[in-house]
């Protein structure tokens, strides 16, 4: 992947628990915060308009950052009648918190490093022990005890990397299992991942054969 921009060493961050981006995938952002609006309207005069979306846990009261987040290319920007932005991020690059830049800005800002994440800028990843129809069963099954709806034909078609990651940032997990979904060196081990994550979620009323 050849970026027309240099990588920053500090960009801004947004603490959104249960909120995933992951790279190559896009993240709809609805904006209302002073303070996050302040960092639409700084991030749009930079030249890589990138935003870190960062998980966050509670520690001795306070939302701590994990160290682990994704940044992303604001690449598409509206706004309402009443001053509120409807942006789109789209996933570049995972990074790794160095430490948290002090400053005047009304948002945070953190000092980051892209080491260890260059598969983020490469090709579309494959899964090549991906069992699919497997997989799409037990979804099913999940999303029918979530009561959730989705155009199945189109997550059939849906390229492995696709499908893997739109269910890693959709469905409804708890912000540490989003942090460990984020996480994941591999598109197979995502996978395996939120399979893990959905069994868990089924176990109380599923069979024991789920998945097997």
């Amino acid at each position: 992947m050849t970026l027309r921009y240099d990588m920053p060493d500090v960009i801004p961050v947004f603490p959104l628990p249960g909120a995933l981006l992951l790279p190559r995938a896009k993240l709809p952002l609805h904006v209302f915060e002073p303070r996050y609006l302040s960092m639409i309207e700084d991030c749009m005069k930079t030249s890589s308009r990138f935003i870190g979306m960062v998980q966050t846990y509670q520690s001795g009261g306070e939302a701590k950052l994990h160290s682990i987040g994704c940044a992303g290319r604001l690449n598409q920007f509206s706004e309402t009648e009443d001053g509120r932005y409807m942006v789109t991020l789209s996933g570049v690059s995972r990074f790794r918190i160095k430490e948290e830049v002090e400053g005047f800005a009304p948002y945070r800002r953190c000092h980051v490093s892209w080491d260890g994440f260059e598969r983020d800028l490469g090709k579309v990843e494959k899964d090549k022990t991906f069992d699919r129809p497997a997989f799409m069963a037990g979804l099913k099954r999940f999303f029918e005890y979530q009561e959730l709806s989705t155009d199945w034909e189109t997550m059939q078609e849906a390229d492995d990397e696709l499908l893997i990651n739109s269910l890693s940032m959709l469905c409804p997990f708890e912000p540490g299992d989003k942090q460990a979904l984020l996480e994941a060196p591999s598109l197979s081990t995502r996978r395996e991942t939120l399979t893990t994550l959905i069994e868990f979620a089924l176990r109380g009323g599923a069979d024991e054969d789920f998945l097997q």
